[in-house]
C-alpha cells in the first residue's frame, strides 16, 4: 500500500491532523517540540460519494472504501541534512513514503510554542524545502563520484545517470525541487532509482483555527496566510494547497454523526478539509478507483492511474488477471442518471472492453474470466 508522509516543523499540529485522518488517537499531540519521535502509521478510509449511491441502486449490504497509509513524521528543525535535531531519522523516515503532506502553520496562538518564535509560513516550508534539497544534493554529488569512474570504462548506464545527476544539481542548487524539472519518459525512469526527496509529490495542508476555517474555505484568498502558501505552492512546486483545521476534525473524533453535521453547520462548513486532504493525497499516489456493486457489497477497488482491464481485475484476485476474457463497464455518472445496467445497455453506455482498455476513474465494472 502506498503511503504519504505528513511533514512539517515542530508544533505545526502534523499529529493532530494524523489523528483526524485516522479517527483515533495515536500520535500525541503536546505544546513542544519532538512529540512525535518514531512514525506514527495508520490506514485511512478515502471518502467517496458514490459508493453509497452505488449501494441504494443495488440494495448493498455493506459499503467497502478504497484505502491509503498515512505516516506522522516527526517535526523537522533548520541543520536537519547534517544531523541537528531528528534530522537523520527525520529525512530516512520522509525517503520510505510515496508522497508528502506538508502541514504550514497559518494561525496565530500564543499558547502554542512556534519553534522559530513566530507564525511565517512561507518561511516554514523554505526551512523544510532547503534541508530536503540539501539531502538531495549531497546524496547526488555521492553518486556523481561512483558513475563517473564506471563511465571511464564504458559503463553506458552510469553515463545516462551521469548526464541526469549534471542536469539536476543545478536545478536543485537553484533552490528548485526535482518535481519541476522537465524530464523525457527515459530520464523519468532513471530518477526513480535515485529516491530524491525533492523529487515526491507534495499537498501543502494550510492549517487554520477553528474560528478561522468557515471564511478560509470560501475564500482561501481572503485569508492572508492561506494566500501565501497557496501563491507559493503554485508557482514554486505546481502543487495543491489544501484549507484545513486539524483541531476541529479531531475534536469531532468524539461526536456522533447528527453532532458532527451540527458542529459543521455551525462553522459553515462541509468539513473540516479533511476529507478533501484524503482524496487529494490519492490521486498525487497516483492511485485511481473503479466500483463494483452487487446485492452483497458496493465497493472501491484501486489501481494505478494508466492501468488496463487485465491487470486492474488482478486488484480483486490474480485469478482474473490471468484469465481475463472482457470487463463490462459503464461509468457511474451514466449508470446513475440511468438507474440500473440493463438500461445502460439498452442506451449504448453498457460496453464489452477488452486487454487494452484502460481503465478510468469512476467506472463501474464486472468482469468476465476463466481459468
Amino acid at each position: 500500500m502506498l503511503k504519504a508522509g505528513i511533514v512539517g516543523l515542530p508544533n505545526v499540529g502534523k499529529s493532530t491532523l494524523f489523528n483526524a485522518l485516522t479517527q483515533s488517537r495515536k500520535a500525541e499531540a503536546a505544546n513542544f517540540p519532538f512529540c512525535t519521535i518514531d512514525p506514527n502509521m495508520g490506514i485511512v478510509s478515502v471518502p467517496d460519494e458514490r459508493l453509497q449511491k452505488l449501494s441504494d441502486l443495488s440494495g448493498s449490504k455493506k459499503l467497502i472504501h478504497a484505502a491509503i497509509e498515512f505516516v506522522d513524521i516527526a517535526g523537522l528543525v533548520e541543520g536537519a541534512s547534517q544531523g541537528a535535531g531528528l534530522g537523520n531519522k527525520f529525512l530516512a523516515n520522509i525517503r520510505e513514503v510515496d508522497a508528502i503532506v506538508q502541514v504550514v502553520r497559518c494561525f496565530e496562538n500564543d499558547d502554542i510554542i512556534h519553534e522559530m518564535g513566530s507564525v511565517d509560513p512561507l518561511r516554514d516550508i523554505e526551512v523544510i524545502n532547503s534541508e530536503l534539497l540539501l539531502s538531495d544534493i549531497a546524496a547526488l554529488e555521492k553518486r556523481k563520484e561512483s558513475r563517473a569512474k564506471k563511465v571511464r570504462v564504458g559503463d553506458k548506464e552510469a553515463k545516462a545517470e551521469l548526464e541526469l545527476i549534471e542536469k539536476l544539481l543545478p536545478h536543485l542548487d537553484s533552490g528548485k525541487p526535482a518535481t519541476t524539472i522537465e524530464l523525457d519518459d527515459a530520464e523519468q525512469e532513471i530518477l526513480k532509482d535515485f529516491f530524491l526527496l525533492s523529487a515526491k509529490k507534495t499537498i501543502f495542508a494550510c492549517n487554520v483555527s477553528e474560528e478561522e476555517l468557515g471564511e478560509a474555505s470560501k475564500n482561501p484568498d481572503g485569508h492572508p496566510l492561506v494566500a501565501q502558501v497557496k501563491k507559493y505552492a503554485a508557482e514554486a512546486h505546481g502543487a495543491e494547497s489544501i484549507v484545513i483545521s486539524a483541531r476541529i476534525e479531531e475534536e469531532l473524533i468524539e461526536l456522533s454523526e447528527e453532532d458532527t453535521q451540527m458542529f459543521l453547520d455551525d462553522l459553515g462548513v462541509d468539513d473540516s478539509g479533511v476529507s478533501t486532504l484524503i482524496s487529494a493525497a490519492y490521486y498525487i499516489l497516483g492511485l485511481r478507483t473503479y466500483l463494483t456493486t452487487g446485492e452483497q457489497e458496493t465497493r472501491a477497488w484501486t489501481i494505478k492511474a494508466g492501468d488496463k482491464a487485465p491487470r486492474a481485475a488482478a486488484a480483486i484476485h490474480n485469478d482474473f488477471e490471468r484469465g481475463f476474457i472482457a470487463a463490462e463497464v459503464v461509468h457511474f455518472d451514466d449508470l446513475i442518471e440511468l438507474g440500473s445496467r440493463a438500461a445502460a445497455r439498452d442506451a449504448g453506455k453498457l460496453r464489452a472492453e477488452g486487454k487494452e482498455y484502460t481503465v478510468e476513474d469512476g467506472d463501474v465494472i464486472e468482469f468476465r474470466f476463466n481459468v
